[in-house]
């Protein structure tokens, strides 16, 4: 099973993502950014796009994988990644779900304050690239292609894992911190 988790940048998705990892046995965090990585670095800056997800071969390559590794493992792949353009979105979810793949998409929604607030506690300001993403993810994220939404500005990271855990049907471990 794949637990993707969606939401603009501040979110909390990486947090949640790591907490369900340490609480979910067994079960692995794969980081589709780090395809966007590669791009970000190899790419001449003449031709290079503004978002890596423009390149249809960071879609293609992150559905590959995706699909290897849940046709392959055993246990819950948990995939914290902002997904807010409908096609791109179907492109990786939507044919992994026609290859039978057992998906759960989770849409971690808050206020745009709250999202502020989390993204000056990241040290990201006004003009980093996350803050001047936020109005137009937010809009697009609320969208019912993008559903099931978990608002999370009154919730714990515990909240969250617990949330997402119980809409999954999967067994948490103890917290034993």
């Amino acid at each position: 099973m794949i637990i993707w988790i969606n939401g603009t940048f501040g979110s909390g998705k990486s947090t949640t993502a790591y907490e369900l990892q340490r609480r979910i046995e067994p079960s692995i965090v794969y980081d589709p950014e780090r395809f966007g990585y590669v791009f970000m670095r190899n790419v001449p800056k003449e031709i290079a796009k503004p978002d890596f997800q423009d390149y249809p071969l960071w879609r293609e390559a992150n559905y590959s994988l995706l699909k290897q590794i849940a046709s392959e493992y055993k246990g819950t792949i948990i995939v914290p990644m902002t997904l807010s353009n409908e096609h791109y979105f179907n492109e990786i979810i939507g044919q992994l779900r026609i290859d039978g793949i057992e998906i759960k998409h989770f849409t971690l929604m808050a206020s745009k304050q709250t999202i502020e607030k989390r993204l000056r506690k990241r040290l990201e300001g006004k003009k980093s690239w996350a803050h001047r993403q936020l109005e137009g993810r937010l809009i697009s994220l609320a969208g019912d292609d993008f559903k099931e939404h978990i608002v999370t500005d009154e919730m714990s990271v515990d909240e969250v894992v617990e949330t997402i855990a119980a809409k999954s049907g999967v067994r948490l471990l103890p917290d034993r911190r």
